[in-house]
């Protein structure tokens, strides 16, 4: 039994709520900004000259050479989880993205950011059912509670040659800490209340390696290619751990310890990516991509290590291969119309296929969905600065097996900011 019973209400306690999130790092939060976000999160072969595209390092030489920019995106997401006859409802809100891109010479640009990584929230209780086990210790209840986050500061600096081929570097420094709290009650006052504690206060060093190609297709399209490669990386920090035995009069038994990781048997890493995207340009005006992202977490350690894969739920969770295929398309009608604001929108659509890092009980946890969004343009200008919207509805897991179903609606909203530097003016 993966999430207990009980409704839970609107909160700002956790950055973000999923039972899922128990296990391993959390939830791996979705990169990009509304722009990517709106077109179901595509962006490994885009080249906009109007939006910064963090997925793709060598995307950042995508734009006017005087200009400096910036991407402020926040997020709101409301679930509903459903476990057989129980429900119950989450709202979170929390800052998704913050990148600003500048030139350093023609083709070259650079552009530095942070984002969310992953996150923990959960707050659940299960009874024990086991006849033999409640013949023995009378009720027993299991509360599982954490919360917790890490974020990745990046910098990326890109190049193009022969106005073609793009490549780009770029540098990660992931930090944050989790709080992951295991307790067992018992109606039978012979035996103790026990609560396990583990703290979690993590970093790693990593990057990621990006390429793109823009070939010509006669006088109006452009046909893009991209890929993109995440080095794998060991975790560093620590795990301390914690065991309180309580019992009828208050005595408390107490046994602790700290491990370093990276050290013997306590070794865990974060997993390679890889990514490929095509795309298609027409004329700045329609715009379609579709891509696939891989990553192998089964090696990784994760599912076995002290603080990452503990529970009191009795199903068990392995660590497999994460992947995910998504496609969106933009169209905007006349970008350059002075009469009819409403043809000058940027209007986008998407649909995606996830399948998670992890497997709950030996069965794989997949999510699926549509995005929806629209740039509202604020400046009747080339680059103009534009408020972008997206909508996502979408669904992860499944009620089979007594796991947890997350039906979603999450909004974002992005702020993208433009200013051309080195203006030179000219007086008559």
């Amino acid at each position: 039994m993966l999430a207990g019973a009980g409704a839970h209400a609107q909160s700002g306690e956790f950055l973000s709520y999923t039972p899922y999130s128990i296990f391993g790092i959390g939830d791996l939060s979705q990169q990009g900004s509304a722009y990517n976000r709106s077109m179901a999160g595509v962006g490994i072969a885009s080249r906009n000259v109007r939006y910064l595209n963090s997925l793709n390092p060598a995307a950042v030489t995508a734009r006017d050479t005087l200009s400096f920019m910036l991407d402020f995106t926040v997020s709101n997401s409301n679930t509903l989880y459903s476990q057989g006859s129980m429900k119950s409802a989450r709202n979170i809100s929390n800052i998704s993205s913050m990148t600003m891109s500048f030139p350093i010479w023609k083709s070259m640009a650079m552009m530095v950011g942070i984002s969310p990584y992953s996150s923990g929230g959960y707050s659940y209780s299960a009874l024990e059912t086991d006849p033999s086990v409640l013949a023995t210790t009378g009720n027993i209840r299991y509360y599982d509670y954490g919360q917790g986050s890490m974020y990745k500061l990046y910098g990326a600096l890109g190049y193009t040659f022969w106005k073609k081929l793009s490549v780009g570097a770029e540098a990660d420094y992931i930090f944050g800490n989790y709080g992951k709290y295991f307790t067992e009650t018992f109606t039978n006052s012979g035996f103790n209340t026990a609560q396990d504690e583990y703290k979690l206060n993590l970093h790693a060093f990593t990057g990621k390696f990006g390429a793109q190609y823009e070939q010509k297709l006669g006088t109006k399209a452009k046909l893009g290619i991209g890929a993109t490669y995440t080095l794998g990386a060991d975790l560093n920090g620590t795990v301390e751990y914690k065991h309180q035995s309580v019992g009828s009069a208050e005595t408390v038994d107490v046994t602790a310890y700290t491990d370093t990781l990276g050290n013997g048997s306590a070794v865990v890493r974060l997993a390679s990516e890889i990514g490929l995207g095509v795309s298609l340009n027409m004329e700045d005006r329609f715009r379609a991509e579709i891509d696939y992202t891989f990553s192998d977490w089964s090696g990784t350690g994760i599912d076995k290590a002290n603080g990452f894969a503990n529970t009191t739920s009795k199903t068990p969770f392995s660590a497999t291969a994460r992947q995910s295929i998504r496609a969106g398309i933009e169209y905007t009608p006349d970008r350059y119309n002075v009469r009819y604001y409403m043809k000058r929108i940027s209007y986008r659509a998407g649909a995606y296929y996830n399948n998670e890092y992890y497997k709950v009980g030996g069965s794989e946890i997949n999510s699926f969905g549509i995005t929806l969004g629209a740039t509202l343009p604020v400046k009747e200008t080339f680059l103009h600065n534009g408020i972008s919207v997206t909508l996502d509805l979408g669904q992860r897991g499944t009620t089979a097996g007594s796991l947890v179903r997350e039906r979603y609606v999450k909004i974002g909203v992005g702020l993208n900011l433009h200013d051309i530097w080195f203006r030179k003016y000219r007086y008559e």
